[in-house]
């Protein structure tokens, strides 16, 4: 081998200042972006103002099912209403709900149920099947392990594991933290009886899981969503509307105009900041383009969503909208980052569009948001007594709903919703 000398040409791609910073605007939310303007307008002499017109009235009278907009000063959010918050997610029965409230209400700051079911149920003057019930709908909240009466069973709500499994997790949690400690999955193999790959999943589950999950949702600050565009209805077709402050705009300072008598340095440094601010308008321009033109697509292909509701959501990636506009995958992921959009059904976030497609037996394909829906529907309506096996889920959803997905589709997607088979659902059966 000998050193020696090769001149050869390749082609390089080279982030320049104009891209980068077209990228980092891409990023921004319509309020980061007015912030990040601010900011620059300190540093460069050039510009006079920042003009982005937050109109709050005028939008808090058109905006339906909205958020409220952080006109007044922030608040901390406490565990306890963060929690309640969430409530509107579960189909909760107007007689359970000041149950569940109470429950709630009775948590410690861990996110632990203080009081046993008996003393719940005395409160309340119900039955502890009952209070069972809205223990259900608590420990569904996020995140997992809310509700939870011991440490063990703060671990259980956060895994997934087989039903055979869990006495050994009991065991494991109470004798052998060790075990766990030094990811001994021989002996855990070989005590419980287990695979060692279970045994693995069940170790990084475990060190993966929080022991106090109210800790959490604690000092958590308001953060309030301010949509960029909104989506209405208007003589038969959707059209987007897009609110002032999703474009701002930059005056310049009438000083800078005549440059007469500034010597060449002055001159220069005028000249930079000027092109600066043409970078940051064209970079605008281009979130503004690209935004809609993301939005539309959405429309598009969501167009039984906003015509039907929820559960008309289809699957859709980034890949099917990247190849729409014709920009990279990258691009729309970056664009529709802390995106909100204000629709019928509320403000919502452009991530939401995107989602996973499930195939049915019959080929086509189901959202994951509208199977989540359709299951935790007909486990709202089961029999108490006689709670749907996952397979019964699966005939039911098919009779009602028309979809075909396989047993163990149902399974993973009722574990993702924290509901718990059917043997724990089973009223008076909790463990």
């Amino acid at each position: 081998m000998k050193p020696k000398l090769i001149q050869e040409q390749s082609l390089q791609w080279k982030m320049n200042q104009s891209l980068l910073q077209a990228i980092h605007i891409l990023q921004l939310s319509s309020v980061e972006l007015v912030d990040y303007l601010k900011q620059l307008s300190k540093e460069n002499p050039l510009i006079e103002d920042v003009e982005y017109n937050f109109d709050f009235s005028a939008y808090k009278d058109t905006a339906i099912n909205h958020l409220p907009i952080g006109e007044t000063k922030e608040s901390a959010i406490s565990m306890y209403e963060q929690l309640k918050k969430q409530l509107y997610t579960l189909d909760i029965p107007q007689e359970i709900l000041p149950v569940v409230l109470f429950g709630i209400d009775s948590l410690n700051e861990d996110g632990y149920l203080e009081i046993s079911l008996e003393d719940w149920a005395s409160a309340c003057n119900t039955s502890v099947e009952i209070v069972e019930q809205a223990l259900d709908y608590i420990q569904q909240l996020d995140p997992p392990g809310i509700g939870a009466r011991s440490f063990q069973e703060c671990i259980l709500l956060q895994l997934t594991v087989k039903s055979h499994e869990e006495k050994a997790i009991h065991i494991l949690l109470n004798e052998h933290l060790d075990w766990i400690a030094d990811e001994n999955t021989s002996a855990i193999s070989e005590t419980y009886a287990i695979a060692k790959s279970d045994a693995e999943n069940i170790i990084e589950q475990i060190k993966a899981s929080h022991p106090k999950p109210g800790q959490l949702l604690s000092s958590k600050r308001a953060t309030y969503i301010i949509p960029e565009a909104s989506i209405i209805k208007e003589k038969g077709a959707w059209k987007i509307k897009f609110f002032h402050w999703s474009t701002p705009t930059i005056s310049l300072n009438k000083t800078y105009k005549q440059l007469d008598g500034y010597d060449a340095p002055t001159l220069a440094f005028i000249e930079e900041k000027k092109k600066q601010i043409e970078r940051i308008n064209q970079a605008i321009g281009y979130r503004s383009t690209l935004i809609q033109r993301i939005i539309q697509t959405i429309i598009e292909k969501q167009m039984m969503y906003f015509e039907h509701g929820a559960t008309w959501l289809k699957p859709l990636t980034l890949k099917e909208v990247a190849e729409r506009i014709r920009v990279s995958i990258s691009t729309v992921s970056r664009t529709i980052q802390g995106k909100y959009v204000q629709t019928p059904q509320g403000i919502i976030e452009l991530k939401f569009f995107f989602q996973p497609g499930i195939k049915q037996k019959n080929g086509s394909a189901i959202s994951a948001f509208a199977l989540k829906y359709f299951i935790r529907e007909v486990v709202q309506l089961e029999d108490k007594h006689k709670p749907f096996s996952d397979e019964a889920i699966k005939k039911e959803i098919e009779s009602a709903y028309g979809i075909q997905v396989a047993r163990r589709t149902i399974a993973k997607y009722r574990e993702l919703l924290h509901i718990r088979a059917s043997t724990k659902r089973r009223q008076g059966g909790r463990t």
